[in-house]
């Protein structure tokens, strides 16, 4: 898919409409055509081609959207990476990658001379800074300013061909404290997004769409994709917050938006919730199976004319892959996939598994990646007989949706009996006393592993004792289930994108503000 040459067709048939609207202010599908040609005749100018490596470190802002399609002007290969990441983690992505070309905003306390020094490939940084933000000379030496290349005159469409086979985006899903992983996407997939969202919602032009997902995370560049394909308005908000999500709803009378289901649990904590007014919502999307659907349905109670939806995917399979159809009432469930892509339950044989039955869940389509890059062993770990083999643990229903049941490191053999996490996690959050819950695997002398819970409550003035915590679980889950160690904290580690840190609590179970009931 072409989204320059899209750009170039929606700048012409909708020039004024507001394509991006950022603090406040908007910028038009002709403003962003004109700035995205811009960014992308400055960097052709750089060098910037076919095959060629550019980086993008930025918070969410419409330049990390120029830059994204500036670097798709010239069919070059863009690297977006995540602005949380430390200058250690920076560096070890653009020297994997081999990026040429950095757009960035300087944070304090990094190094240029440093990232230069360990990333001999890296040609030219460019830099991004506001007004109210001063660098020191000797910072800038070196150095462009991406404001000098967006303020060029020349907006001409470059009519240059595009390969499908070549690479768009190296997203980097992890590797950032050891070896990175960059899963490739090339031309011909970078379509597959929309093409889903066609499939599974009904956007129209006069949607408009509010994101606080990363750019830097395939949930955030479908944003950017779905507004340029079909003529959408995009609310962009530079990082979740979930008071300001909901005020912007209200305010801009937002109509569809997709996040994580602790993004939903944020906003019922929230005690002016229930004033806001949620009537523009058409249908909103969960991505991730949910460990506690009840949260969702109380959050669908404010806004009852709203399509509650729930997929999954995975940046390896171009999400979203799987999505419940609208109007069913099936939120545990991530639903089917689209016509052009298989999923199928495999055992730890590559045998596949009947309805009903649990295992690895693999899907097989062009919209698969092609791999790792530069990790040929990896690569041919996950992608084998032609399957790509997620790491998640599903099962299929009678009816084809699909059910998530955790990952293959989410799940716990007690004695040889198998424990699902996300099961458990399930039926604590039951408890009307709290808030969230991670449950995780650890070694056991008796019985090889047992779980483990960490408890966020919901009043921290109302804690559950631990043996209250039990008794309520045993209505629920088999003995081998419950828990055999509970830590009662005062939150849980997240991701960028929403999502429970599992790995850190794996890693450590240190580093938390505890909160001992009586």
């Amino acid at each position: 898919m072409d989204f320059i040459k899209l750009l170039e067709e929606k700048s012409l048939l909708i020039p004024d409409k507001p394509a991006i609207i950022f603090k406040g202010q908007n910028i038009t599908f002709k403003s962003l055509r004109d700035l995205t040609f811009r960014l992308g005749l400055g960097l052709k100018g750089l060098g910037i081609k076919r095959n060629t490596k550019a980086a993008i470190y930025l918070p969410n802002c419409p330049q990390y959207i120029y830059s994204y399609l500036g670097i798709w002007f010239n069919g070059a290969t863009a690297v977006p990476l995540d602005f949380m990441l430390t200058q250690e983690e920076l560096i070890s992505c653009l020297a994997h990658s081999q990026a040429q070309v950095l757009i960035a905003k300087l944070k304090s306390g990094f190094s240029l001379k440093a990232i230069r020094e360990s990333c001999p490939a890296l040609k030219e940084i460019i830099l991004y800074q506001t007004d109210e933000e001063s660098l020191m000379p000797d910072e800038k030496a070196g150095t462009l300013p991406l404001e000098e290349l967006l303020s060029r005159q020349e907006v001409k469409f470059s009519r240059r061909e595009l390969k499908p086979y070549e690479y768009a985006i190296i997203f980097y899903t992890s590797g950032t404290t050891g070896r990175p992983k960059g899963v490739l996407i090339n031309y011909a997939q970078i379509g597959a997004g929309p093409m889903a969202m066609e499939y599974f919602v009904d956007f129209t032009q006069e949607d408009i769409i509010l994101c606080s997902l990363p750019f830097s995370h395939l949930g955030g560049l479908i944003y950017i994709q779905n507004t340029i394909v079909f003529g959408l308005t995009l609310v962009l908000m530079e990082h979740f917050a979930p008071l300001e999500f909901l005020k912007n709803i209200q305010a801009y009378r937002v109509t569809c938006f997709w996040i994580v289901p602790s993004m939903y649990y944020a906003f019922l904590q929230l005690k002016e919730f229930e004033t806001f007014d949620l009537s523009t919502l058409r249908w909103m999307v969960t991505f991730g199976a949910s460990n506690s659907p009840d949260a969702l349905r109380r959050f669908h109670q404010y806004c009852p004319k709203a399509h509650l939806l729930n997929g999954w995917g995975l940046t390896e399979t171009n999400a979203p892959t799987t999505v419940i159809q609208m109007g069913s009432d099936k939120i545990e469930s991530v639903g089917r996939p689209a016509p052009w892509i298989e999923v199928k339950i495999f055992d730890e044989q590559d045998k596949e598994l009947p309805v009903g039955k649990a295992g690895e869940i693999a899907v097989r389509s062009w919209v698969v990646t092609d791999g790792y890059y530069k990790d040929p062993e990896t690569t041919a770990a996950v992608l084998r007989n032609g399957w790509f083999h997620t790491g998640d643990l599903g099962r299929f229903d009678n009816e084809g949706d699909l059910y998530i049941v955790g990952r293959l490191k989410e799940m716990i053999k007690v004695s040889g009996e198998i424990v699902f996490e996300p099961e458990v996690e399930l039926a604590i959050q039951k408890h009307a006393g709290i808030l969230e819950a991670a449950v995780i695997g650890v070694a056991d002398k008796l019985r090889g592993e047992v779980p483990k819970a960490f408890i966020v409550f919901k009043d921290k003035q109302q804690q559950i004792k631990e043996e209250d915590l039990r008794y309520f679980l045993r209505q629920h889950l088999a003995h081998f289930k419950i828990p055999h160690y509970f830590e009662f904290v005062e939150s849980l580690p997240k991701n960028r994108t929403g999502k429970i840190d599992k790995e850190i609590l794996r890693k450590s179970d240190a580093g938390y503000q505890r909160v001992n009931p009586k």
